[in-house]
């Protein structure tokens, strides 16, 4: 009489990844969307590309504590949020205003664009985690490095200035988390001329 399965081999655990191999996956599954996050956050392209790059050579680097951290994602989020608005990249040459440059400024056809940039930084950071990526308060809050209170306040506020700019934005923050999240599940932001993040082979040569 035939069993089935009584002759067959047991199963082998799939084999560990490397670590060229796990770097390139976290890669492969996050860098798009921390590009299209910094962009929100800057409103400039090439800006955007370079901050993911910079925060994916950054884990390389650092690989051995990113692959043990809670969440390697969040950790290489961290930096290319950090990077990304940091003001001493407005001391650089590239850093210039988007008519100069042959690009329409984000309020000539970006309301969402425009509110967010006229949010100051930290709450920019803070509603882009919470209503965007979709963070828990407490996540948010350990990530901006405020406090709970501090972060819930930066969230609100930022969410009634984005909501006064945008008068056809009803009150309720769902509709505003709504079109955050459209927005960082699109495609990255087009080129426009400017330098590609690069493969993940490139960004850890």
């Amino acid at each position: 009489m035939h069993l089935s399965g009584a002759d067959s081999p047991p199963a082998r655990p799939a084999p560990a990844k490397g670590p060229a191999e796990a770097f390139d996956a976290l890669y492969t599954a996050h860098a798009p969307g921390i590009v299209r996050q910094a962009y929100l956050l800057t409103g400039r392209r090439a800006h955007a590309r370079r901050a993911a790059r910079y925060a994916f050579e950054t884990a390389w680097q650092h690989w051995p504590e990113v692959a043990a951290h809670a969440d390697p994602a969040g950790w290489a989020r961290a930096k290319a949020y950090d990077w990304a608005l940091s003001p001493w990249h407005r001391l650089r040459p590239s850093h210039r205003p988007f008519f100069s440059r042959g690009e329409a400024g984000p309020a000539s056809g970006d309301p969402l664009l425009a509110a967010l940039l006229a949010l100051p930084p930290s709450y920019r950071r803070a509603l882009l985690l919470h209503d965007g990526v979709g963070l828990g308060l407490s996540a948010t809050a350990a990530e901006v490095e405020a406090s709970a209170q501090a972060a819930a306040s930066r969230v609100v506020n930022a969410r009634a200035a984005v909501a006064a700019r945008l008068p056809g934005l009803p009150g309720e923050p769902g509709r505003l988390a709504g079109m955050l999240a459209a927005r960082l599940a699109g495609p990255p932001p087009a080129p426009a001329g400017t330098p590609e993040t690069g493969s993940a082979q490139g960004v850890r040569a």
